[in-house]
């Protein structure tokens, strides 16, 4: 799948955000290296500690259903200027590998891409919990 065919499954899952206080749409899709795709998007809560990022519910999502290969993230907003993964979900992605590809659009439909390495270098990970 290509980095522009798993954006469209980003945007697509932006749709089903539920963003009543901020607003703030935002869609992601997962590749699995076995070639599987899994979506999310964010679920906000009234008590704010409840809320999920589209990240973090797209890779449960693989998770749960036992895959946990991930290839690439794609991530997606309603705002102009990209939108990257918050701090908490860059530890979650990370915890399946520094060299998941992270590809982001802005709203004009340009799009970069990063490794997780470079978004969280000097990441804390399994290998830190290992004597």
């Amino acid at each position: 799948m290509t980095n522009e065919e798993l954006m469209e499954k980003a945007i697509g899952a932006k749709e089903f955000s539920h963003s009543p206080y901020s607003n703030f749409r935002v869609g992601a899709a997962l590749l699995t290296k076995s070639g599987k795709a899994y979506t999310g998007c964010n679920v906000e809560c009234a008590s704010y500690g409840g809320t999920n990022c589209a990240e973090r519910t797209a890779i449960f999502k693989a998770v749960s259903e036992g895959h946990k290969d991930i290839e690439k993230i794609a991530i997606t907003s309603d705002l102009d200027d990209y939108t990257f993964p918050c701090g908490i979900c860059r530890q979650v992605i990370v915890e399946f590998g520094l060299d998941i590809e992270i590809i982001l659009s802005n709203k004009d439909g340009k799009i970069k891409t990063f490794s997780m390495g470079e978004l969280l270098p000097h990441s804390f990970t399994e290998k830190d919990l290992k004597k």
